[in-house]
């Protein structure tokens, strides 16, 4: 789907938009400069917790920021996006956290509410918003099929240009466009790289890959690296097969030390998320964990002392 010089004007008509429900304008600066990767939590390990109440609970964890689902489900239903998105980030940045990246659904614009999300965040300073994901599915033609999720994304960076974000895409396993990160860095190459990117999941690009094969994945997403995602897995037998088995971060198959030194090799600062596949017996315990974990190993890459 290709965006219109109207669809253009609307999305930026929302972006300049005050507030809906009579909030007052808000001038955000953004997420704070860094040095280093900001440490973000995705904010769909706490589903059950009121977007209001997680800078509380996420103030004593040393985390930097949030990554803010936005999707049917999530902290904010892009369907009151026109309230709840305004209060969220302003939530969050009102206990003192980043909201560097959302993570939503879209694939395309097919669906309105896109515009009012974007709007919203991109008066309140968030600079990306991670989208939705394609399958290959029956497709009879692949390159057909990558044929069409070009036109998805380039529609989709359109309307990030005109909101002055940044639409970036993970990498998954399976049947995903991008899975194999070749096929999604040919759709992205041709695009404007501050308006298109990619956020790099090494656990699924160490599942993905033969041994080594993340790094060169991650060298080819580089040029375009905008966000990364951290999880950690295990390969166990499951009947007659292997399964990836979702673990505490350093526990499983990715090489930890080799991936953030390519991060500080890269000079990359952008946003770091944990997500948490496993089940923890006890999740503040386990998010502790993951946060110290990552927190310890950029440091050592970065050559940093033990603060943010």
């Amino acid at each position: 789907m290709r965006l219109s010089r109207r669809q253009l004007l609307a999305c930026a008509a929302a972006a300049a938009a005050r507030p809906a429900s009579g909030q007052q304008a808000h001038t955000a600066n953004g997420p704070k400069a860094r040095t280093s990767p900001g440490i973000c939590v995705y904010s769909d390990i706490f589903r059950k917790v009121a977007y209001d109440e997680l800078p509380m609970m996420l103030r004593d964890t040393g985390v930097d920021g949030v990554n803010l689902t936005v999707f049917p489900g999530g902290h904010v239903d892009p369907a009151n996006a026109d309230l709840h998105m305004f209060r969220s980030v302003e939530a969050m940045t009102g206990g003192g956290l980043d909201v560097p990246i959302i993570s939503t659904k879209y694939v395309n614009l097919t669906d309105n509410t896109i515009r009012t999300v974007l709007g919203v965040c991109s008066e309140m300073g968030v600079p990306l918003f991670r989208s939705g994901n394609w399958r290959y599915g029956a497709a009879p033609d692949p390159q057909a099929r990558l044929g069409e999720v070009q036109r998805d994304v380039s529609s989709l960076a359109a309307i990030a240009r005109a909101a002055k974000m940044t639409v970036v895409i993970q990498n998954l396993t399976g049947d995903y466009v991008g899975a194999a990160t070749w096929d999604m860095n040919l759709i992205l190459r041709g695009l404007d790289p501050q308006t298109s990117g990619w956020d790099f999941d090494i656990g699924n690009a160490t599942a993905e890959s033969a041994d080594g094969g993340w790094a060169v994945a991650l060298r080819l997403a580089t040029p375009r690296l905008k966000a990364v995602s951290a999880r950690d897995f295990y390969w166990s037998k499951d009947g007659g097969g292997w399964k990836s088995t979702p673990c505490p971060l350093g526990d499983g198959m990715v090489d930890w030390p080799a991936f953030f030194r390519t991060l500080a090799g890269a000079h990359f600062t952008g946003p770091l998320t944990i997500h948490m596949d496993y089940q923890p017996q006890s999740l503040a315990a386990a998010l502790r964990h993951d946060i110290d974990f990552v927190r310890q190993g950029l440091n050592a890459a970065y050559g940093l002392g033990g603060g943010k």
